[in-house]
């Protein structure tokens, strides 16, 4: 499935408390957000899949559409549009297999060892990072700056987004990378304005 990665919202239930998970997802789609990858390592599978309904719920008729980080059985319960595996998350081609051909299908990638192999056919598109260190995630893989970004993207067999500490002044600089856009986290999800933090990386 072709899916816009332009702009990448992976929610963190802390920094969406502020306003409440739905309220900030909502106001981060005006904003211009075109895609929302549900997170939270905490939560039950119960919890997330409730949460994951309350979103395909509030997101139905915006085009957004929402993956959901890890869980599988989360994925399928909810209905959700897709998936977003980690490397230690599970069998890529068996989340295929039990999403269909139809669901969005993500996988993270740290470096150009486990680019060499991995096998792109299942997959939809990849996640390239850390670009910068961040809070969000902990025990994260040496970050890779712009210039290792740009060398994995050149190494990718499907679109790539950029994620890890990316603010809006850096979108400029991920898509000169290759990258076809931003994940982030608290640069949306932290902010006073979820919408005018969306906002602000198509200002750039």
């Amino acid at each position: 499935m072709r899916v816009d990665l332009t702009l990448y919202l992976v929610t963190d239930p802390r920094l969406c408390a502020r306003h409440g998970l739905v309220e900030t997802v909502v106001a981060a789609v005006r904003g211009g957000v075109t895609l929302v990858q549900l997170r939270d390592k905490q939560a039950s599978d119960d919890e997330l899949i409730d949460q994951a309904r309350r979103l395909k719920a509030a997101l139905a008729g915006s085009g957004v559409p929402l993956i959901i980080n890890d869980r599988l059985n989360v994925a399928l319960a909810s209905q959700a549009d897709g998936l977003h595996l980690g490397q230690d998350d599970g069998d890529v081609a068996a989340a295929r297999l039990a999403l269909g051909e139809r669901a969005i299908l993500g996988l993270s990638v740290q470096n150009l060892e486990q680019m060499a192999r991995l096998d792109p056919d299942p997959l939809d598109y990849l996640g390239l990072g850390p670009v910068f260190a961040t809070v969000t995630k902990q025990n994260h893989a040496r970050p890779l700056g712009f210039d290792g970004l740009a060398t994995l993207v050149a190494a990718s067999p499907l679109p790539a987004v950029a994620i890890g500490g990316l603010q809006a002044e850096h979108a400029a600089r991920v898509r000169a990378a290759g990258a076809r856009g931003s994940a982030v986290v608290s640069a949306i999800c932290g902010q006073a304005d979820p919408e005018a933090a969306a906002r602000a990386f198509f200002d750039v």
